[in-house]
């Protein structure tokens, strides 16, 4: 009982780091954090690859398929390796009627609880920030300026 309710919290949280992958400007991250956790997950027997979709991003108009992974109650999709094209049942197009359930999590707390099971450890990376180069005909913007537009000089 224990096991299925610690399958479903890291369900949980894979579905909250996948949703915020989609829309972060740097998604890198979090779905190096999704994959490692799936193939951790299939490696234990704690997840099941149920076949193949046809992706809705075909990629340079080429249709591809996506591998789809049950955790617990939730479903998701993975890159396929090889063995699962010539393995894996094709189930065709994706079911948009499907949804994952609703889950109330933070996406922290749902990285802390995937870092803590893949024994992830992040690589400290000397990073300076990064200066915005400015072009050589750069003009600052008078938006939002108190003295604009700029009074007359008071010479006559």
């Amino acid at each position: 009982m224990k096991q299925d309710v610690e399958v479903q919290k890291l369900a949980q949280a894979l579905f909250v780091i996948n949703k915020h992958a989609k829309t972060a400007p740097e998604p890198k991250q979090l779905y190096q954090l999704k994959k490692q956790a799936i193939e951790k997950l299939l490696q234990e027997k704690k997840a099941i690859k149920k076949g193949l979709h046809f992706s809705d991003h075909p990629k340079l108009s080429n249709q591809h398929s996506t591998v789809l992974v049950e955790v617990g109650e939730f479903c998701f999709h993975i890159p396929p390796a090889k063995e699962d094209l010539k393995q894996l049942e094709h189930l065709g197009a994706l079911n948009q009627s499907y949804r994952n359930p609703p889950v109330k999590m933070s996406l922290s707390q749902a990285k802390r609880l995937i870092c803590k099971y893949i024994n992830w450890k992040q690589e400290k990376t000397s990073s300076k920030p990064v200066r915005k180069q400015h072009s050589s005909y750069y003009v600052p913007s008078s938006l939002g300026k108190m003295d604009w537009p700029p009074a007359r000089s008071k010479r006559r």
